[in-house]
């Protein structure tokens, strides 16, 4: 592929430098740096606006960048469109799910299994079973996706990239609107991703699940990373509490 790089010992597996977007005069991300290792599970917070979902578009390949540059096991992405990303192993899912809505379950995750790694007709359809089953949704494979409630739909976004066969799974606040009860059978199904070596960024306005599978939490404010490290520290960090928990340190 034109303009991949040969990964060097030690590189980061993602890597995001000098990032600028801008949507007409309104500037989102400013300079913005990341970078994650292989496997890494990194969770992302920060009040509304602050450019998190566009930092996962960006990563994604959802809009070209105003500046900046991108690299992505090893290789540099940046001119990459969101497909090829995808087929490449970087892969996102949305906040909210559009599936196809008349089409079934197994249809939706077995069209992101053609589009993605899969070489033959056979491993197609093995990544589609594979998927269902790991997101519990074997049981409405044969469903229209436009009849499935909201757990299924979000379980349905899951499924459709893992089928993919994703290396890293960027993840736009897929426990949002979900019950206490329904946000800890998701954790479950990405703790399992995480046991398959799946790296994991992950934009959660949930926190009390976002910290039951990161071991890495940034805080985005404003277009920009204003805190990085340990998800405890990071949630005590004076500068966090102002801009996101808008209170006392917990």
């Amino acid at each position: 592929m034109q303009g991949q790089e040969q990964k060097q010992p030690g590189q980061d597996f993602l890597s995001a430098r000098g990032i600028h977007k801008r949507f007409g005069a309104l500037a989102v991300l400013e300079n913005l740096d990341f970078s994650m290792r292989d496997g890494e599970a990194v969770g992302i917070v920060g009040p509304n606006g602050a450019g998190k979902t566009t930092l996962l578009g960006a990563l994604a390949g959802a809009f070209p960048l105003n500046a900046g540059t991108i690299t992505f096991d090893g290789r540099n992405v940046t001119a990459l469109t969101a497909a090829d990303r995808c087929r490449s192993g970087l892969v996102r899912t949305h906040q909210i799910p559009k599936p196809f809505g008349g089409m079934t379950t197994f249809e939706n995750v077995l069209v992101a299994a053609s589009h993605g790694k899969a070489s033959t007709c056979d491993e197609a359809y093995e990544r589609v079973v594979d998927s269902l089953r790991l997101c519990g949704m074997l049981g409405v494979a044969n469903r229209r996706a436009d009849t499935l409630g909201l757990l299924d739909r979000k379980r349905l976004e899951l499924a459709r990239a893992l089928a993919t066969g994703p290396r890293l799974l960027l993840l736009d606040e897929i426990g949002g609107g979900l019950s206490d009860g329904e946000a800890t059978e998701l954790v479950g199904t990405i703790q399992e991703l995480r046991r398959r070596g799946i790296g994991i960024v992950w934009i959660e306005h949930i926190v009390h699940i976002l910290l039951q599978v990161v071991e890495r939490l940034i805080c985005m404010d404003a277009g920009k990373i204003i805190a990085d490290g340990d998800p405890k520290a990071v949630m005590n960090n004076a500068e966090v509490v102002r801009a996101y928990l808008g209170g006392a340190p917990v």
